[in-house]
């Protein structure tokens, strides 16, 4: 498929979350199969572009294909300034955030706020795409069905964003009031799919390879967007393409190579955030990778009263070592075992 001018791999993507799809994530997701990546919400406001925090997400040094910058935020205007602020520093795509559902950016009326006036969130795009489509910037647009269940105006949104310049729709099959409880429902994206021209992109729940047939089966559409189910599980693009391509799974990954591409992500991680940051910020990253392995339990806990990047590492390659005298394989994990209630929260544009 193609966004605007650019060609797509593969139908896999990576869900933009905050704190999790930063660029040494994107960098190990692209590497495994994914073909293409969205950033962390970047917020419109100038006064905080030049926070630590938005500057790192605002980074792309070194990062493979194409860049795709989420934005997010409630002005017109501050939302175009954000865009070119964003292209000026390698975007390629830039996103609008109309599917946060957390409880600190809705309540600023921004994320999936926003579907409550059409007329705002219509306003944001065209400031959007006046300022993208003269760099041949595509804008893109990530949603959900709708605000509530008696509110669901996700085809009504996404005919006007297409008219108004959008060139693909991201679409979470839940409400803002669901936020992740219940399950994802794929008929309104695949009403959305039915309504407009643009590619579409279904997102929600979809965890395994089966799954990701069924929902593009059922939907239509262009593509599917993976969030939490890559949490742990990077390898999850390749495992997909695999079996779309020949109806069977992919070995699960060996013990040796998990371990190898946790330590890679790991030198990464800590060079973009530094010692202090990086030691912390990375203990969800590996408490997702050990989860579901024998022992994982009791090393996450070892592992989060650890301060120092080195020590940490070492730690991992200790685990990882003495797991591959036990099992040459990585045990396969059941749907929706990763998605546990406290990382919930961290999908922004859900």
């Amino acid at each position: 498929m193609n966004i605007g001018p650019f060609i797509l791999a593969n139908p896999f993507f990576v869900a933009p979350m905050a704190g999790v799809t930063d660029r040494p994530f994107r960098q190990l997701c692209k590497k495994l199969g994914a073909a293409y990546a969205v950033s962390e919400m970047v917020t419109s406001r100038p006064d905080l572009w030049n926070t630590l925090k938005t500057s790192r997400r605002a980074n792309h040094e070194g990062e493979p294909g194409l860049i795709a910058v989420q934005i997010a935020g409630t002005e017109p205007l501050m939302m175009g300034e954000a865009a070119a602020y964003n292209i000026d520093r390698g975007a390629q795509i830039i996103d609008i955030n109309m599917g946060c559902p957390a409880k600190k950016v809705c309540n600023k009326w921004a994320g999936s706020a926003l579907m409550q006036d059409e007329a705002l969130a219509l306003s944001i795009v065209a400031a959007v795409v006046a300022v993208c489509a003269p760099r041949g910037v595509p804008v893109t647009l990530k949603m959900r069905t709708g605000w509530c269940q008696a509110q669901k105006n996700a085809v009504r949104l996404a005919r006007a964003a297409e008219c108004a310049g959008v060139q693909m729709i991201a679409v979470h099959g839940r409400t803002r009031e669901q936020g992740y409880g219940g399950q994802a429902e794929y008929d309104t994206i695949a009403a959305v799919k039915a309504a407009v021209g643009v590619p579409v992109v279904a997102n929600g729940d979809i965890d395994t390879p089966e799954k990701a047939r069924q929902v593009l089966a059922a939907t239509k559409a262009d593509a599917v967007m993976i969030g939490r189910a890559a949490q742990g599980r990077p390898w999850i693009f390749r495992e997909l393409a695999h079996f779309m391509a020949t109806g069977t799974h992919l070995a699960a990954p060996l013990v040796a190579e998990v371990k190898h591409l946790l330590l890679d992500h790991l030198q990464d991680h800590y060079a973009l955030y530094g010692e202090f940051s990086g030691v912390r910020t990375a203990r969800k990253h590996i408490g997702w990778y050990v989860k579901s392995l024998p022992g994982g339990d009791d090393f996450r806990a070892r592992m989060n009263l650890i301060e120092n990047c080195g020590q940490q590492a070492s730690a991992v390659a200790d685990f990882f070592d003495q797991l591959n005298e036990r099992m040459d394989r990585i045990p396969g994990v059941t749907p929706n075992h990763f998605a546990s209630q406290e990382e919930k929260h961290m999908e922004t544009a859900a």
